[in-house]
């Protein structure tokens, strides 16, 4: 006679007991008999009320789901030959990003005769990523695609980290300027 090891409703062991006399114990109290492990000798099995288990379940996926931080990569295009003061504008933007737990793609658009030399994209971006050293890291090397040469930047901080120390920056501030009033 085949037999399953049954949990009641609240988490006690009731023991090793045939399946016949655990569906008529899930019937007696009006709940549902669920197998939740299968593969053990003999399977377990556990009196639960079914609906009340799946709709808690749904409810901690959405959650998991609504806290997790979404990845994203924000991308910056630089030419070889760009002039200092727009270099330091583009690492300003690349900061920003880092700063707020983003990814950030840094693109070098080589035209005509640039391609030649690959070099000048390659020692910018290693300036770009010495630059930023503090905030991220050269999450993959300079790579030539065809016109482009790509590199990605990812921050040390995750997003949800940057988001909060953003929030108490922001308080931080408030409060300060509440006081001078």
């Amino acid at each position: 006679m085949p037999e399953v090891r049954l949990v009641g409703p609240n988490g006690e062991q009731v023991g090793i007991v045939p399946i016949v006399k655990a569906l008529e114990l899930a019937r007696e109290s009006d709940l549902d008999l669920v197998e939740v492990a299968p593969t053990a000798r003999p399977p377990v099995a556990k009196l639960m009320d079914y609906g009340k288990f799946k709709y808690e379940s749904a409810m901690k996926a959405r959650e998991a789901r609504r806290n997790q931080a979404h990845t994203v990569i924000k991308e910056i295009k630089l030419r070889p030959k760009i002039d200092p003061h727009d270099y330091e504008t583009k690492k300003g933007h690349v900061v920003r990003f880092l700063k707020a737990g983003d990814k950030v793609k840094v693109t070098i658009m080589f035209r005509g005769r640039e391609q030649s030399r690959p070099e000048l994209g390659f020692r910018l971006l290693q300036r770009l990523a010495d630059d930023v050293a503090d905030l991220g890291f050269v999450e993959s090397r300079p790579k030539q695609d065809g016109r482009n040469m790509i590199m990605v930047i990812g921050p040390h901080k995750k997003k949800a980290e940057a988001r909060a120390e953003a929030r108490a920056e922001r308080a931080a501030g408030r409060e300060r300027a509440r006081r001078e009033d």
